[in-house]
């Protein structure tokens, strides 16, 4: 069973982990600031931890735990997750 997508651009990204961050977080994607520190908008080291989780599974790659405290921002990590994305093949 493949979780991947076949749209890899930036804000088909960023779209996705909107969706998935407000529904960790019991939210509307409305609510979710793409510019926002991730800890600031409710973002836990469990929530962050099930992230990674889910981007390794959606997009078919291997990330740190900590990419979400790396990459602070969901624009940050879309960008980041876009130049994986981008850089195989």
């Amino acid at each position: 069973m493949s979780g991947t997508i076949q749209d890899t651009s930036v804000e088909a990204i960023r779209t996705w982990l909107v969706g998935r961050i407000a529904f960790y977080l019991q939210r509307s994607a409305e609510e979710i600031d793409a510019d926002a520190p991730l800890v600031e908008i409710g973002l836990d080291s469990v929530y962050a931890m099930t992230l990674s989780g889910d981007v390794e599974e959606r997009f078919d790659l291997e990330v740190e735990p900590t990419m979400a405290w790396d990459h602070p921002t969901v624009n940050a990590l879309a960008g980041y997750l876009h130049g994986l994305l981008g850089s195989r093949g």
